[in-house]
């Protein structure tokens, strides 16, 4: 019995990268973003708004400033995605969750039901001790994962 190749249906349909407005983040970005188009693939993306728990306890208006990060990180996407459109086209979607990142982009992902997960390498010096969201998100083993510089 012969089996047709099905060309374009073998790679990813649906990216998620997270983004929090660090550099390696946006490039992480960028590049799940050439991968979603060459793919066809949906690209996520993905903003959990940290927990700022001392802040919240001295009496800061949290949610307003995660909420307004969120909203600035959203404006920017839509702004790429306009100067881009007709030249680079994808599908994309923007998402924000609360909570701690490594486990709002694990929810995302499974949610999503993501093939892969595309994210900036920690630019914190203890993650070099703790372990980064990535390292966190290569362990789990749950999807291939790509570490951007």
């Amino acid at each position: 019995m012969h089996t047709q190749f099905e060309r374009g249906t073998d790679g990813p349909k649906v990216i998620v990268t997270g983004v929090d407005g660090s550099d390696s983040s946006w490039r992480a970005a960028a590049y799940a973003a050439g991968l979603a188009r060459r793919q066809n693939a949906l690209l996520a993306i993905v903003y959990v708004q940290p927990p700022l728990a001392g802040a919240a306890a001295f009496g800061a208006p949290v949610a307003d400033a995660t909420e307004e990060v969120a909203q600035e990180l959203a404006d920017e996407i839509r702004r790429t995605a306009e100067q881009l459109r007709g030249v680079f086209e994808v599908r994309w979607e923007f998402h924000t969750l609360h909570g701690d990142p490594y486990l709002g982009l694990v929810q995302a992902a499974d949610d999503l039901k993501a093939d892969a997960v595309i994210v900036g390498a920690s630019e914190q010096a203890g993650h070099r001790i703790v372990g980064s969201v990535a390292v966190r998100l290569v362990k789990a083993g749950r999807w291939p994962v790509t570490v951007v510089p």
